[in-house]
């Protein structure tokens, strides 16, 4: 599966250059060219692109998780990480169903790749897999508490409208969804499971 890595709406100009490197995210800056013919220096940052994975089991139930991490209050997600550096998106979506859920799937549909905002050099990709197999435990990194949680469509679609849900990225999706039938069953024929 070939993966584009999805534009940003405001590109880091090729002139940009970084002024600090962190654990996560590096800061940039360049000079910037305003209408009055003045300059201004402007910032973005960049951080590792991630995946987010939504399994859906042969019964037709999504495999949401409930998390806890440090510094963070409680919230409930799908499972999904950061891309290692040298690995591929498929590889990564791969690796964190395995690693958060203890699952592997005959098949993983790219719903989405975004740049979800424009101050920060970051793409999100994010996956349906369906055909799962259950074959290890839960791999958790140190920082990691996760319990996993089955929910109907139903559910799925109140759980991602609650402050705790933290996939911001499809709220737009699924409020489509609550008010609009045809849009409502495209998604719900998007999740349901392997025939």
């Amino acid at each position: 599966m070939n993966i584009e890595r999805p534009l940003s709406k405001q590109p880091l100009p090729p002139h940009a250059v970084c002024v600090f490197k962190g654990v996560m995210f590096d800061v940039y800056q360049w000079e910037q060219k305003m209408f009055d013919g003045t300059t201004q220096t402007f910032e973005k940052l960049k951080r590792p692109d991630t995946v987010i994975v939504y399994p859906v089991l042969d019964d037709g139930s999504i495999l949401l998780t409930e998390q806890e991490q440090p510094g963070r209050q409680p919230f409930i997600g799908a499972a999904g990480g950061q891309i290692d550096e040298g690995e591929g998106v498929l590889e990564a979506a791969k690796r964190e169903l395995l690693e958060e859920t203890g699952y592997e799937a005959k098949d993983f549909i790219l719903w989405k790749a975004e740049q979800p905002t424009t101050k920060i050099d970051w793409a999100v990709y994010t996956f349906i897999a369906k055909g799962l197999t259950k074959v290890a435990d839960q791999s958790l990194d140190p920082g990691e508490k996760i319990m996993l949680k089955p929910v109907s469509f139903n559910q799925f679609l109140a759980l991602a409208q609650d402050v705790t849900f933290t996939e911001k990225e499809l709220i737009i999706d699924v409020l489509r969804a609550s008010l609009n039938e045809a849009h409502r069953k495209n998604i719900e024929t998007l999740f349901a499971p392997l025939s």
